[in-house]
């Protein structure tokens, strides 16, 4: 799978997990400086408390376009260490 924005790719692997129908890409498969960190986080009833990114490539910033799990609750932990993508971001 691959997650594209802006015709750059943000990550790319064949190991995602699918929740929700969201490919959830380990973090070591997703390109480190194009990776800014925000501010915001969302609760999820079953997956825990989110914590999201800015997506920055060739000078434009895509707000809160990729949220991870930092500490998912026990029903997640398939998706600790894992990052997913919307707002956009192209996976395919």
């Amino acid at each position: 799978m691959r997650a594209m924005w802006k015709g750059q790719v943000i990550a790319e692997s064949e190991d995602t997990v699918v929740v929700e129908g969201n490919h959830y890409f380990p973090v070591e498969a997703v390109r480190a400086e194009v990776l800014r960190a925000s501010a915001t986080h969302t609760l999820c009833p079953w997956k825990g408390t989110a914590s999201y990114y800015h997506l920055v490539v060739d000078g434009q910033t895509n707000e809160d376009a990729a949220w991870y799990y930092p500490d998912p609750f026990e029903d997640a932990q398939h998706i600790r260490g894992r990052i997913a993508f919307w707002k956009g971001v192209d996976i395919g």
